[in-house]
């Protein structure tokens, strides 16, 4: 998967940033760091975990596997195949990282993305390494968004009335889990509880009338994160009144979502959506989202961002207001926003904002 010119810009990306800051070498312990710069590669067991099994040290002339005897042989044989690692291995009863470390950079001044000994911790400029996509991770993330959008929408159409909670979240994650995604996140929360959490984690709630399915869906270290509301039965006037809203809202966000926009004045139009349609408040309940792409979130956006969106940056915006949400990933392309996430089988809304039109995923009636 991995190809020349990929490997050839993440070390490029690395060298001007050891140069810039002054840094002989650069050592990347967090998993979602790991399958950035081995163009796709995983070094978790657990799929919750920060870091990973494995790091990588990084020098504008090598770069060096670091890991144990357990993980080895699937690192070098599955995730980093080809491409030109050196490799050094502890036993897994010793503590083989830091000696490794220590031996490998004595007399160096080493930056990380973790807090690791005798390094500088710089998570924030290291992340801002990875968020113009490359072509090819461009092409990866089409791929990976049209199958969420469809396993979220088959997942969708597989729920019904009696169910639990616990199962639709079943169906949602088996969906993915055919497609070789791992969901990462997923929430559900049917009639009460959907009016009343906003990061709903599935229960044995029994869906009657109105459930939230939400998925953060993530493969070759990329995250596609969408959300749709279905509905059984005659669609009160109050639902269709807050979800025609809160996708008005969701346009406003990502329409502005250009390249070379201020994050915090797309965050600040979206807030005067909110406003424009009668729910100015529903905005401080619940954080409306931001850049992704190697994370669920890179981090929260607010008025006060003063980053740029950069070419082929990857945004998940996600308005809401109490009993619906709305949410997909997008590019920021240098033609406009695109959205990756479309489920074929959803009913949309189409809202035009600044004479761009989106079509917004609307309530799935069955």
């Amino acid at each position: 998967m991995a190809t020349a010119s990929e490997m050839s810009e993440k070390q490029n990306r690395v060298n001007a940033f050891l140069a810039r800051a002054g840094y002989d070498a650069l050592l990347l312990l967090g998993a979602d760091n790991f399958a950035w710069f081995t163009c796709g590669g995983r070094d978790y067991v657990n799929t919750a975990a920060e870091g990973g099994v494995a790091a990588l040290l990084i020098r504008p002339d090598r770069k060096t596997l670091l890991t144990n005897n357990v993980e080895w042989p699937r690192l070098v044989e599955e995730e980093v195949a080809g491409q030109g690692f050196l490799k050094q291995a502890a036993m897994w009863y010793e503590d083989g990282l830091p000696p490794l470390v220590e031996r490998l950079t004595r007399g160096q001044k080493l930056a990380s993305d973790l807090p690791f000994p005798g390094a500088t911790a710089l998570p924030d400029e290291i992340a801002r390494l990875r968020r113009s996509l490359t072509p090819e991770e461009v092409a990866r993330y089409r791929a990976l968004g049209k199958e969420v959008g469809e396993a979220l929408g088959e997942a969708c159409m597989i729920i019904a009335p009696g169910m639990t909670e616990h199962e639709a979240a079943a169906s949602i994650a088996s969906e993915h889990y055919q497609r070789g995604i791992v969901p990462i996140v997923v929430l559900v929360a049917a009639d009460a509880r959907l009016l009343k959490y906003r990061h709903p984690l599935p229960t044995d709630n029994v869906i009657k009338s109105t459930v939230m399915l939400v998925v953060c869906g993530r493969r070759h270290g990329l995250i596609c994160s969408a959300t749709r509301i279905v509905h059984f039965g005659t669609v009160s006037e109050e639902l269709r009144r807050k979800h025609n809203a809160v996708v008005a809202v969701d346009a406003a966000f990502n329409a502005r979502t250009r390249v070379g926009a201020r994050i915090g004045d797309i965050f600040s139009a979206g807030l005067a959506a909110y406003s424009a349609e009668g729910f100015p408040d529903e905005w401080t309940l619940h954080h409306q989202g931001g850049p992704t792409g190697y994370a669920a979130r890179d981090y929260r956006a607010t008025a006060q961002t003063d980053d740029l969106v950069e070419p082929n940056q990857a945004f998940a915006w996600n308005p809401s207001i109490a009993g619906t949400k709305s949410e997909d990933t997008l590019l920021a392309t240098p033609a406009g926003p695109e959205i990756l996430t479309v489920s074929p089988s959803f009913p949309t809304i189409e809202v035009t904002v600044e004479g761009v039109a989106l079509r917004r995923p609307d309530i799935l009636v069955r």
